[in-house]
């Protein structure tokens, strides 16, 4: 414990030695106009619409804790991926990059403060993102979540990200229990640039069975703005972006082949990605503007299944005869890996109408967001089908889909300091459906199981494509209505209200609340606190997803006495599917919240420093449920209870998803920031910022139905939730600019991450021990003409521990994909551009 608490103690100790510096220090020289800046004043980079509906409202005077992140700051490392960039700046998000966990290796979730990934909200210019398609339903972080997928938006599109760490349920909606990333997109009217990034990586790989240098596996992105104005104020910004990556590879050697090698493919997919956006808005009268966007995204990602090895066997040995392998039937000398091919297609369109209505602020926008991920299976084969079966599959689709209309209103009064009273409406219509794909992909098996292997594990290997069984189209509406009340009652008092209606067409309604206190003492001390309930509406993907497939075992015939094949179906239902019905699976009903933030503000002369404490309760969580199936882990009256239950379904195991879990959540958030202005020396940028996280489960439930004593939630899954992010998380950054020159150094601690097993003893688990990235950038950029950097990633090549062999059977999985920094190592890259 005493390790885990070095590092925030330390950023502590160094933001209060800034606070004495800054205070300390001597006046600024007079042709300095940005040094010479009262501490009172508001920058551009400061004001915020997040949180808060109040014009002008700046980070530092704001309720609740919000981080500004300029694009600047996103840009300025080795990543293009904004996820990946957000969890580099912010210490509250973790980004864990999951390896071999089918198509959660390309459409990776983010965590804001540990929690799950769909418990933060993401906006785009304060309107609702749409979810991916995706439900996460493997052993990786964020399972059985449906979240937003950042990276669909490029950095270059952007102005700034604001990150609200606080529950805003009350003021924006479902979902925002672990808070808010409102993504603000660029608005120019003139101006543009271009750029070309190119890294590769140079990594020693010390894995448990072998060591290899690594130098290659490159990465380039190419992107590019402009600004055209028109009219008085119109604008239109076309921002675009090509990434082209190789995969990595951070496999050891296999143990089950001779000689030993490398069979398998674990790091990051092979990304082919095209996106491009336009951002546009014009005033249509003196007092009213429209407005809209439209992005879209093409992602072509390849990451690898486990492998097959030439020995892996079709059919097992049975009644003294050999197996029949992979290397017998298709002539695989060295086996093969299947490669899952996902195809997302993301769109995010909106309208909006804003302005001076009879004296309030009205806006009044619709949105329509939309994502398919078709997937399809290559360099595999069907078992069932042969050596007739074809070696690449379609294996069908996932799409979700998204309306929103909203009408917010707001109006400034003069009453007390001054009252701001904001209220709106929203409607929603959601829609999600599954497709089917070629019969191969899953199939087929047909009555008298005339298939050439009978024995054999259907579908193709790897990634079984979606059956007719499981080919959903569901949809649901929703309305809702809110107030906002902020009122600076005195110079010193802040009071803020919100209330928040919902009403769904599958569950019912809903009601949040949030009240908010500031009380500046002086004008460098200030104290800050909120209290709010929240809710998370449960995802359609986990209301609809399906994925059973056909699983055939030998079993013995009752009249004959002798081995004969069997059919049965496995795989997730819906909670109120017949199946699951008979499983005592129910209608799933919202998560709700309960959280507590304080905190307070100092700041003084180029000095500011924010610390907030919170607490999140949460009840009714929703989990996805291990397989219920015979077991001898269970009693043999447990067995034959599961046994009479799945019978009649021609079902072998069954899992879905359940509410029942609860948890609480303990932090506390600290941001430092610093700037001096030397004259001669430059500007030195210095921020400190850090994140201590506890999450403990307080309720498991056991039972469902009729099934009195099975494990829903292994142990693997409740410790996933608890440790699978970093309890102690904290970024030093030190921005230095000289005219047109500058350079980033950024060191990032992040505690212990526990990949978890299943032994109670924890003999399973996978550590990646607490360790301490480095990144640094140098760069010429003028604001215009030809710009250049050059930089590298994890500068001394930090890994995570690395799995034991006696752990790591396959050589496969080498390092815990907990990782909230990765595992590939050194990066290095270059950067070059143009600005205009």
């Amino acid at each position: 414990m005493k390790n885990r608490h070095t590092a925030f103690v330390a950023a502590s100790v160094i933001a209060i030695a800034f606070a004495q510096s800054a205070q300390a220090q001597d006046a600024p020289p007079a042709n300095d106009q940005q040094a010479a800046a009262p501490a009172s004043e508001t920058t551009p980079e400061d004001v915020i619409v997040t949180g808060t509906r109040v014009a002008g409202r700046s980070k530092l005077d704001s309720a609740s804790p919000v981080d500004v992140l300029t694009s600047a700051a996103l840009s300025r490392q080795g990543t293009t991926e904004l996820a990946a960039a957000l969890s580099s700046v912010a210490p509250s998000i973790d980004f864990p990059r999951p390896s071999a966990v089918d198509g959660t290796d390309a459409i990776r979730p983010a965590t804001l403060r540990g929690l799950s990934p769909d418990e933060t909200l993401v906006l785009i210019n304060g309107t609702r993102a749409h979810t991916s398609a995706l439900v996460n339903i493997n052993g990786s972080v964020g399972r059985g979540a449906a979240a937003t997928d950042l990276n669909t938006i490029p950095t270059v599109a952007l102005d700034r990200i604001e990150v609200l760490r606080d529950g805003a349920s009350a003021q924006y909606g479902s979902d925002a229990i672990a808070g808010v990333v409102n993504v603000r997109l660029r608005e120019a009217r003139s101006g543009g640039g271009a750029q070309i990034d190119y890294g590769f990586y140079d990594t020693d790989v010390n894995a448990a069975r072998s060591s290899r240098n690594v130098i290659g596996e490159h990465s380039v992105t190419a992107s590019a703005w402009q600004g055209f104005g028109f009219g008085d104020d119109g604008y239109v910004t076309i921002s675009g972006e090509y990434l082209q990556r190789d995969p990595t590879n951070r496999a050891d050697l296999d143990p089950r082949v001779t000689p030993n090698r490398v069979t398998g493919r674990f790091g990051d997919p092979a990304v082919t990605q095209y996106t491009g956006w336009i951002n546009a808005g014009t005033s249509i009268s003196d007092h009213l503007k429209l407005y809209g966007w439209f992005g879209y995204q093409d992602r072509d990602s390849r990451s690898a299944a486990f492998p097959r090895n030439e020995n892996a066997a079709i059919v097992a040995a049975a009644n003294g005869n050999p197996a029949i392998t992979v290397d017998d039937v298709y002539g695989y000398q060295f086996g093969f890996l299947p490669i899952i091919n996902t195809k997302s297609r993301d769109l995010n369109a909106a309208l909006g109408l804003k302005g001076d209505v009879a004296g309030w602020d009205v806006d009044l926008n619709v949105t329509y967001g939309r994502n398919k991920i078709g997937f399809r299976t290559l360099n595999s084969v069907n078992y069932t089908l042969g050596a007739t079966s074809p070696t690449d599959f379609s294996d069908g689709a996932l799409i979700y889909d998204q309306w929103v209309a909203g009408l917010d209103v707001s109006r400034k009064f003069d009453v007390f300091k001054s009252l701001n009273v904001a209220f709106g409406i929203e409607g929603r219509r959601e829609g999600f459906q599954i497709q089917a794909g070629q019969l191969e992909s899953y199939e087929p098996v047909p009555p008298d199981l005339g298939t050439v292997f009978p024995n054999a594990t259907p579908g193709a290997q790897g990634f079984v494509g979606f059956s007719p069984a499981n080919a959903i189209d569901a949809h649901r509406n929703n309305g809702s209505a809110y107030i906002d009340v902020e009122a600076q009652v005195t110079d010193k008092l802040l009071i803020g209200l919100a209330g928040r209606g919902e009403t769904y067409s599958d569950f019912g309604q809903t009601a949040t609340g949030k009240a908010s206190i500031r009380y500046d003492f002086t004008p460098w001390f200030a104290l800050r606190g909120t209290v709010s309930t929240g809710f998370r509406a449960p995802s359609l993907q986990q209301q609809y997803f399906t994925s059973v497939s056909s699983v055939v075992q030998t079993v013995t015939d009752p009249n004959t006495g002798l081995p004969t094949s069997e059919v049965l179906i496995a795989g997730l239902y819906p909670s109120v599917s017949p199946v699951g019905t008979a499983l005592g699976g129910k209608a799933l009903e919202p998560e709700k919240s309960t959280n507590i933030s304080f905190g307070t503000v100092i700041r003084a002369g180029g000095f500011d420093l924010t610390v907030d404490a919170y607490q999140i309760k949460i009840r009714d969580q929703i989990g996805l449920s291990e397989n219920i199936q015979q077991s001898s882990s269970q009693s043999t009256a447990t067995n034959a209870q599961i046994k009479a239950l799945l019978d009649p379904f021609g079902v072998s195991a069954a899992r879905f998803f359940l509410n029942g879990l609860a948890s609480k959540t303990q932090g506390i958030d600290a941001v430092a920031h610093y700037r001096a202005h030397t004259g001669g020396a430059g500007t030195f940028d210095f921020t400190v910022a850090g994140n201590l996280n506890r999450i403990k489960i307080t309720r498991v439930p056991r039972q469902t139905g009729p099934l009195t004593d099975v494990t829903l939630f292994a142990r693997s899954r409740i410790y996933t939730l608890t440790e699978g992010t970093p309890g102690e998380k904290v970024t030093g950054t030190l921005d230095w600019s000289l005219g047109d020159l500058g350079a980033t150094a950024r060191v990032t601690y992040y505690g212990d991450v526990n990949q978890p097993g299943t032994p109670a003893d924890g003999s399973g688990d996978f550590h990646t021990g607490a360790k301490a990235i480095s990144d640094l950038e140098f760069r010429y950029q003028p604001n215009k003409g030809a710009q250049f950097g050059i930089g590298v990633s994890n500068l001394f090549d930090i890994y995570p521990n690395k799995i034991p062999a006696n752990l790591d059977t396959t050589g496969v999985v080498a390092f815990p994909f907990y990782s909230p920094w990765g595992f590939n190592g050194r990066y290095l890259y270059v950067r070059a551009g143009l600005s205009w």
